[in-house]
């Protein structure tokens, strides 16, 4: 799925009234896109989702210790998670993530392995660094940004030639 499908529509708040376009369209730079998520709050949505995919259900407990954070900790994110409209609870207090919560799941997905990618087959980071510096950004660049680093990497990896010959180029610069 292309990251603009994930976020085009327009986003409701969970009380419904509200309405706010989930695009970096327009946001300043004290604004962070996909409403204020930060790198610990895409964590604790990716947590939830990969405990619901593993063991079929998530409970605070669970997030904490996969995070390795308290069970204290794990209950005021998830407090604020909840707030956000991206994540709810069922009667047996297992953590559901909500539609929006996991679009956020997907492009925040789809941003680490863009970004995982370039960094390893045109950068030619080793895959242990290009994970690292993928986890930081994931949450950080836009759709925009996601797409046409998408494509970018996709039309370097599809000619060997143009990638060797920017990849000797670069090593001609100076880092000066």
């Amino acid at each position: 799925m292309e990251t603009q499908d994930i976020l085009n529509d327009k986003a409701q708040s969970q009380d419904g009234t509200k309405e706010r376009d989930m695009s970096a369209e327009g946001a300043s730079w004290r604004e962070y896109t996909y409403s204020n998520l930060s790198h610990s709050r895409a964590h604790y949505l990716l947590a939830i989702e990969s405990l619901r995919d593993g063991l079929g259900y998530a409970r605070t407990t669970d997030v904490a210790e996969m995070l390795e954070v308290s069970r204290g900790a794990a209950s005021m994110a998830l407090s604020q998670l909840k707030k956000r409209g991206w994540v709810t609870e069922d009667p047996n207090r297992f953590l559901l993530l909500t539609a929006e919560g996991k679009k956020m799941t997907r492009l925040v997905s789809r941003n680490y392995e863009v970004l995982r990618s370039f960094f390893e087959s045109v950068l030619g980071l080793s895959s242990e660094l290009a994970t690292e510096e993928a986890c930081k950004m994931e949450h950080l660049i836009t759709v925009e940004t996601s797409d046409l680093l998408g494509k970018f990497n996709k039309v370097l990896t599809g000619s060997p030639a143009l990638l060797d010959k920017i990849k000797k180029q670069m090593d001609s610069v100076s880092d000066t």
